[in-house]
């Protein structure tokens, strides 16, 4: 796609003046702005408890931050905004579009651990786990920003650069937040901590999801019919006959499920659940059988963020028995199946079809369990803290001389609790990479950013692994600070002999080393194995 010219004085003069102006909006938002919120001398409940469990500073001091840092998202939204509609060029405008969704999405980040700040006492939106939760939306906001820049890849340099230095102070701020807020309770990476008691399977009922899963959604996705609030059907027998008209239709920021049946067909279109969709629910009739299909691409002038087929924002969205696929095929680059950046979302019995970046886990948490994911590069990568279990993961044969790499995790600051972990799940080759096994490299992992973080474990690897497991990004880049680990993992491609010899991978001999992975600890699923009646591994099963 051709890049357009500068040539223009003018442009170039208003673009290098926005610039100053941005830089000054930062001025102004942190040094005037920054100790005058009202909310900084409001009462907060239980602060002795939220600073001695959760901050390294008084709670009053953490929310003035907070609300300097979300006073500086709005104005450089405002100013970023201004841009869109200067330039003629398809990728530009989808770009700056991206960036206004994203800053709205940590506006809202912020925003919620700003109430938990005031009121710690309450569950708020999250898991009851003030710390995690803290730490999960700080990171989230943190991310936002890299995604954001990134979508400029391939347009103008200049404005990439404006828009950079407008976005570095949100930045700066949000990794100061993180730093303030103490890990929780949970043994870090290398840490000796126990496993509950729970050493081996705690048997209690017939499936496994982690502790944001309410009980009625816990039977909602065990049970084989559910009563649907929307029924979405191709023949015109439902209410509905487009998977986004559904979605429309949904309540906005709902406290109850809602339910969308979406009956037997391929859907070619691109659906996209926005942040105030909340806990939407989607059943189809099974992977392969219902099918939500796109073709979005890099290369067709999208960016990576805007390529999914299916995107969902709003919180604690489910879904069961689906397929999401993108058919750009390998010669497109980068073309998403599937972006979550739903906080408490769970992906059971789905498939994700695709080839490069098939499966976008871009921030919060999530959870995917028994679902059949398949790609070539990076074909699940992202910033979430996401938990995969008892999944199929299946490289697929890209362009020749292309290099297949299952994982390229986010994580760009040692403060985030984000990272990828594989329990129980099936590496080998899909059935068209498997006459050529032994020409197509293929990789766990590589490090997309400096401090990387998966970790695979009680899983079979199959011959379709090269002996080093993992693949560098480019040179010595991260090898120091990624953390990439195994744990008793079995088959052809399990052994550790010839593993990488880099000082951030880790051949992990304890579960005492291998238990901060687990779903337990991970995604805090201890939390309610007392009361919830179902099977859960809370630590390694048997």
């Amino acid at each position: 796609m051709a890049i357009p010219s500068f040539g223009s004085p003018k442009l170039f003069t208003a673009l290098f003046l926005s610039s100053i102006l941005l830089l000054g909006i930062h001025i102004d938002a942190v040094i005037g702005e920054g100790g005058s919120s009202s909310s900084s001398s409001r009462p907060l409940p239980s602060v002795d408890l939220l600073q001695s469990q959760c901050l390294a500073v008084p709670a009053p001091q953490f929310l003035s931050s907070i609300q300097s840092t979300i006073n500086v998202v709005r104005k450089v939204m405002g100013t970023v905004s201004h841009f869109g509609s200067v330039f003629g060029d398809f990728r530009l405008s989808i770009a700056i579009s991206d960036c206004l969704d994203l800053l709205d999405f940590s506006t809202d980040e912020l925003s919620w651990a700003a109430s938990a700040t005031q009121n710690p006492k309450n569950k708020h939106n999250g898991t009851g786990d003030l710390g995690s939760d803290l730490q999960t939306w700080l990171s989230a906001t943190l991310a936002n920003q890299d995604t954001c820049i990134e979508g400029f890849d391939g347009t103008n340099s200049i404005l990439k650069g404006v828009v950079s230095s407008s976005l570095r102070e949100i930045t700066s701020l949000v990794r100061d937040l993180l730093s303030k807020v103490h890990p929780s309770s949970k043994p870090k990476s290398g840490s000796h901590g126990g496993d509950h008691g729970h050493g081996g399977r705690k048997l209690i009922n017939a499936q496994k999801f982690p502790s944001w899963v309410r009980l009625d959604d816990r039977k909602l996705l065990q049970v084989g019919r559910v009563t649907a609030d929307a029924v979405v059907a191709q023949d015109g027998t439902g209410n509905f006959t487009s998977v986004q008209d559904a979605v429309m239709a949904a309540p906005d920021y709902s406290t109850r499920r809602f339910v969308i049946y979406i009956k037997k067909g391929v859907y070619k279109e691109n659906v996209e659940i926005k942040k105030k969709k909340w806990n939407i629910m989607m059943v189809g009739d099974g992977m392969g059988v219902t099918v939500i299909s796109g073709s979005r691409s890099f290369v067709d002038g999208w960016t990576t963020f805007r390529s999914a087929t299916f995107a969902v924002s709003g919180r604690g969205f489910i879904a069961r028995d689906m397929t999401f696929e993108n058919t750009a095929g390998p010669e497109k680059h980068q073309a998403v199946a599937l972006r979550s950046d739903s906080d408490l979302s769970v992906f059971y019995r789905c498939s994700m079809k695709g080839y490069q970046d098939t499966l976008y886990t871009h921030t919060l948490r999530q959870f995917f369990r028994e679902c059949r994911i398949s790609g070539t590069i990076d074909f699940i990568f992202g910033d979430a803290s996401a938990v995969f279990q008892s999944c199929l993961i299946q490289a697929k044969k890209g362009l020749p001389s292309q290099k297949n790499t299952i994982t390229a995790q986010g994580r760009k600051d040692p403060n985030q609790p984000t990272g990828f972990s594989f329990q129980f799940c099936n590496v080998t080759a899909d059935s068209d990479l498997k006459p050529y096994i032994n020409t197509t490299m293929t990789y766990l992992g590589r490090p997309w950013k400096p401090y990387s973080r998966a970790v695979f474990m009680q899983s079979y690897l199959s011959e379709v692994l090269r002996p080093e497991g993992w693949l560098e990004w480019n040179g010595n880049f991260a090898l120091n600070t990624l953390f990439y680990g195994e744990y008793m993992n079995y088959g052809p491609g399990a052994g550790l002999g010839r593993r990488v010899k880099w000082p951030g991978f880790h051949a992990l001999n304890s579960s005492a080393q291998a238990v901060n992975y687990t779903v337990a600890q991970f995604i805090e699923g201890n939390k309610w194995l007392p009361s919830t009646g179902i099977t859960y591994v809370a630590g390694f099963g048997v």
